[in-house]
């Protein structure tokens, strides 16, 4: 199996981050969602890379839509266009095993910062009581950093949706993910503490209006359940390679207002 193709142990890893709280500082509590933020003492392999943007993750309680139904929000690629207002452009790439593909996404950002767009490998796992899904920055070769976009990283940005119902679960988002640009780290620790709830948000409120919209597009058709609907090209994992952030320069953004007004935009939407 190819090194960039995540096993067992990597699905383990990351749910045993999803459901910790040592090393986690909880920075909000209300209404069913809680947003934590690991602190640096426990990210000793960040320091040693030089990595300065925190690990964050959101949890929220759902009574209303099924784990099953919002792993499907997750993996439609399709639907993801109607229901993320953030959404330049987004497509399936390739497949590289049975539950392992590699996606292009490209999202717009407040002007006058650039847009962002991101290549990742994306893998899932199915149990009884809970669904994960996992990706990661890689290089694709006919895929570079385009010019008009600022090529971001995602460290590691997953899902875990755990089943405590036949109509409810629990939808948590985890990401250590670098916009790049010349944005300063504090200012995207802090809206990265914005965005995250309202990116749960935004996606339960597309859970609740799935059904009706997939009995409308092509209702039996789930390739991240049925593999044998895949009809992506297949691609050799060797031919990837996982993208470091240290690897990409940091793109002139000067020409931007002050970042601080960019925080308290965040803040007050």
């Amino acid at each position: 199996m190819s090194e960039v193709i995540p096993d067992d142990a990597v699905f383990a890893d990351f749910r045993r981050q999803c459901l910790s709280t040592e090393n986690w500082i909880k920075k909000y509590d209300k209404n069913g969602m809680e947003v934590w933020v690991e602190t640096l003492m426990a990210t000793e392999n960040n320091r040693n890379q030089g990595l300065k943007v925190h690990k964050i993750k959101c949890c929220m309680v759902i009574k209303d839509v099924s784990a099953a139904t919002m792993y499907d929000v997750l993996h439609d690629s399709q639907y993801r266009k109607k229901w993320d207002p953030t959404v330049l452009e987004s497509f399936d790439i390739a497949r590289l095993t049975a539950n392992a593909d590699v996606g292009y996404y490209a999202w717009l950002c407040p002007k006058p910062l650039k847009n962002r767009d991101v290549v990742t490998l994306r893998s899932w796992m199915v149990t009884d009581d809970e669904y994960l899904i996992v990706n990661y920055s890689v290089k694709h070769p006919k895929f570079p950093p385009r010019k008009d976009l600022v090529r971001a990283v995602s460290v590691i940005t997953g899902y875990m949706l755990k089943v405590t119902g036949p109509s409810s679960c629990i939808f948590t988002y985890l990401s250590q993910a670098d916009p790049k640009g010349s944005l300063p780290k504090w200012v995207v620790n802090k809206a990265s503490q914005v965005v995250a709830p309202k990116v749960l948000k935004c996606a339960h409120k597309a859970g609740q209006n799935y059904p009706e919209w997939k009995e409308q597009n092509s209702p039996n058709r789930k390739p991240w359940l049925y593999p044998e609907q895949n009809d992506l090209p297949r691609m050799d994992p060797s031919e990837l390679t996982i993208q470091r952030a240290d690897s990409l320069e940091n793109v002139d953004e000067s020409s931007s207002r002050d970042p601080r007004e960019n925080e308290v935009a965040e803040d007050s939407n």
